[in-house]
């Protein structure tokens, strides 16, 4: 007798005959294993095979119910009972009275003045509170200036000028020797209060330096708090306290605390380089754990158009540290609408909690002394929703990823060899159906982006900004759709004579190969994210060794189908939170990420390959369903209705609803260009309002309210001029090539801006040397190109 696993093509003689079922109804038992076998020939064994609604059903459910255990796991800020060292209602009251002063930019008076002195205030208040204890704290407020080049959005030098950090060293009285450092920043960008960027990190903080200071027992090693009050100037306090504050010397590791949202949990998202006992610290400290390397390693891509001071401390203090964020909801970072009533108190709470327990464990930690020594290697990290983090080395990770990558192939090995797959018949068929798999994945990313590039042609561009779910029904079920097609005919068309549960079994093997060449491919580039595709195979290969005896026996069963399921549970349930992640930073980002990049596209590919992903193991399903006939009449029904209600104008992107606002962001300058030449003399002068829209629909939405922008305004670029003569702040004009310019009224400041050239000389190496003089406002930006 032939093995199960043996995919045999038979010549179509007889008719399908079936068994009447002898269970619950839920499904039907093939009498013949579900191929048209010759009449006159008795069938080995009688399997069930799954009915269609039943396995549309479970998979469902199986993803409903994990993906609602996703968001549960979010919205459990704080998990037990707060030990009562972090104060987090006193920490909400140092937010609301620094962001009650409005928005902060460098060198207002908001941030230089305002801010500074209520910070120095609540500082002096600790000290003189903490006096008798057995730490003495120190208050330096540094005004450095400097300079430094920097690779980000493409490279450019910033120069600053007195800008101001605020440092606290906590220390035993009797000193200390090795310095942990933690950072914020209390600046903010011109538009907004910045209660999340980055004002509630500043006043946890300052509760965090409370709590250390009123600690009885004294701290092995000194920790810094600084405050730093120029961040969103591209990173330039924290460059002058590492390069030039005598303190500094002696840091030797940090905790930076950002945000690219408003609220939620804070998570890490990048460590090191290297120094995996800083990893190990915050597993064995941190109260409510949150961290992921799969972020880190994306985030160190470059792929987030974003930075922090982590890349300072990192390449110009060459020390270790542990980077954290808030995440969610970045539709409303660097708006107005980041203000502190977003925050719940639970998040603060988390958050204080968090970082009082490790930096408590750092400052107490002997390898803060000599961090060199412990400073190779790297670690592979993840939590578990969020109750329990997961780490071990990188180089552990290896061992075990090329151990489960070697069970892998012996299992398939073993497939191979059994008898009646002579001839690399098992080989050849598990090659046909992994092409099978590989083409269905590239047929449906190319059918979904079709579909994303007419929905731009249409200019329904960004529909999903507001409505999130409607891109999953348009694009999921797109996506699904057309993978299920692709099987079905596959089925139906090449297998039309090969028994189900075999098809069923070889597309489960197909799955696993798949998975575990990517494991093999991440692993040999020492990523220390194949530890996702490691949980991908290794589940579910013991999931099936621990059914197979139910499978060959009775085929799709209820009990098969539910035990499988859940075997597939952990890393499914894992693999779900990192697609929320993916989604939860990059939805946002398109609002912000200019004119140039088509955000359908980006969107449909993330739906796409998120399907292509999770669907993997159900692939299974689809070769032991009778027919797929009403999955996809459901799926087409559901992705019809989605297009023509996208297509109709119902789904706007914006909303100014104050629980869940969705602003469209614009950046508007109000400027009066003067053209100089190479003499110095002026050639053109011009004044009105430069329009840059963050995002891609550009004015679309605009122009129907202010008919005066519309594309007769639309600028050109002067490849002539220095960024093609308008006044970027940064140097991004690749990523918004769209922009308005409205003919206004001079500008009128009241330091009225004086610039001359003073002197042009030619250098020896053939380039000139200009001079200049230049005064003005105590806000100017200079750029050259």
């Amino acid at each position: 007798m032939e093995s199960d696993t043996a995919v045999r093509r038979i010549k179509q003689i007889g008719t399908l005959s079936y068994v009447p079922g002898d269970d619950d109804g839920s499904r039907d038992r093939c009498g013949d294993n579900g191929y048209n076998g010759d009449a006159k020939r008795k069938p080995e064994v009688s399997l069930y095979l799954l009915r269609e609604g039943l396995a549309a059903s479970l998979v469902s459910v199986f993803i409903l119910v994990l993906w609602g255990l996703v968001h549960l796991s979010l919205q459990q800020l704080v998990i037990g009972k707060p030990s009562g060292d972090f104060n987090a209602v006193r920490a909400r009251r140092h937010l609301e009275q620094i962001t009650s002063v409005g928005p902060r930019p460098v060198g207002s008076q908001e941030n230089e003045v305002l801010t500074v002195g209520y910070l120095l205030e609540q500082i002096e208040k600790i000290r003189v509170e903490t006096a008798a204890g057995p730490h003495q704290l120190t208050v330096d407020v540094q005004r450095p200036t400097g300079s430094f080049s920097i690779d980000f959005l493409g490279g450019f030098t910033s120069f600053y000028d007195r800008v101001t950090n605020i440092a606290v060293r906590l220390e035993p009285k009797d000193g200390a020797q090795h310095l942990m450092l933690a950072n914020c920043h209390f600046d903010t960008v011109a538009n907004s209060p910045g209660a999340s960027d980055d004002a509630v990190s500043c006043a946890v903080m300052l509760e965090v330096l409370h709590s250390l200071a009123n600690q009885s027992t004294p701290l092995h090693h000194g920790v810094v708090f600084l405050f730093n009050g120029a961040e969103e100037n591209i990173l330039q306090a924290s460059h002058g306290f590492i390069t030039q504050h005598p303190w500094a010397k002696q840091v030797r590791a940090f905790i930076n605390l950002e945000a690219a949202g408003v609220g939620g949990k804070e998570v890490v998202f990048q460590t090191g380089p290297e120094n995996p006992w800083l990893v190990q610290a915050y597993v064995n400290a941190a109260k409510h754990p949150f961290a992921s390397v799969v972020g880190q390693e994306v985030f160190q891509s470059g792929i987030i158009p974003s930075d922090t001071d982590f890349r300072i401390y990192r390449d110009f203090g060459n020390i270790p540290g542990i980077d954290l964020a808030f995440i969610e909801n970045g539709f409303i970072y660097h708006t107005k609408y980041d203000t502190a009533d977003r925050i719940l108190t639970d998040s603060i709470q988390r958050a204080g909690d968090n970082i009082l327990a490790v930096l408590k464990y750092l400052a107490m930690s002997e390898k803060l002394a000599d961090s060199s020594e412990y400073r190779h290697g790297n670690m592979v990290f993840f939590d578990l929703l969020g109750v329990v983090v997961v780490a071990y080395p990188a180089r552990v990770g290896t061992i075990l990823n090329y151990m489960v990558a070697a069970a892998t192939f012996l299992y398939l090995a073993k497939k191979a060899s059994l008898p009646g797959n002579g001839g690399g018949r098992y080989v050849r068929d598990l090659a046909f159906a992994t092409g099978v798999a590989v083409l269905s994945w590239f047929v449906t990313l190319l059918s979904v982006l079709i579909v994303a590039l007419l929905v731009t042609l249409l200019g329904r561009s960004m529909f999903w900004y507001n409505h999130f779910y409607a891109s999953i029904c348009l694009y999921g079920a797109a996506s699904t759709g057309k993978m299920i097609l692709v099987h079905t005919l596959a089925k139906n068309l090449y297998y039309g004579g090969v028994r189900l549960v075999e098809l069923g079994d070889l597309y489960f093997d197909v799955s696993l190969l798949l998975w575990c060449c990517s494991l093999v491919w991440l692993t040999q580039r020492d990523l220390c994210s194949a530890y996702v595709p490691m949980l991908m195979v290794a589940f579910p290969l013991a999931t099936r060794l621990l059914l197979a005896k139910e499978f060959k026996h009775r085929g799709a069963s209820v009990k098969y189908s539910v035990l499988y399921l859940l075997g597939l549970a952990l890393p499914y349930i894992h693999f779900m939170f990192l697609i929320w992640v993916v989604f939860e930073i990059f939805t946002p980002i398109m609002g912000r990420s200019g004119t140039e990049i088509p955000p359908e596209i980006v969107l449909a590919t993330l739906v796409t390959l998120a399907t292509i992903f999770l669907s993997s193991f159900f692939l299974h399903f689809i070769y032991l369903v009778r027919s797929t006939k009403w999955i996809l009449a459901g799926l087409g029904s559901v992705f019809i209705v989605m297009f023509l209600l996208v297509s109709s104008s119902v789904f706007f992107p914006y909303s100014d609803d104050p629980d869940s606002p969705r602003p469209k962001r614009v950046f508007l300058q109000h400027t009066t260009r003067t053209f100089h030449n190479l003499e110095g003399q002026v050639e053109s002068r011009d004044s009105g309002l430069w329009i840059n829209s963050f995002d891609y629909t550009g004015m679309q939405h605009v122009t129907p309210h202010i008919p005066d922008i519309n594309d007769s305004v639309r600028t050109h670029c002067r490849e002539d001029r220095p960024f093609c003569g308008y006044p970027w702040y940064l140097p991004v004009k690749f990523l918004s090539k769209k922009n308005w310019y409205l003919p206004a009224p001079e500008v009128s400041p009241s330091s009225p801006l004086e610039f001359s050239l003073l002197s042009k000389e030619e250098t020896s190496w053939g380039t000139i040397k200009m001079t200049f003089s230049v005064k003005g406002q105590e806000h100017f930006t200079l750029t050259k190109n």
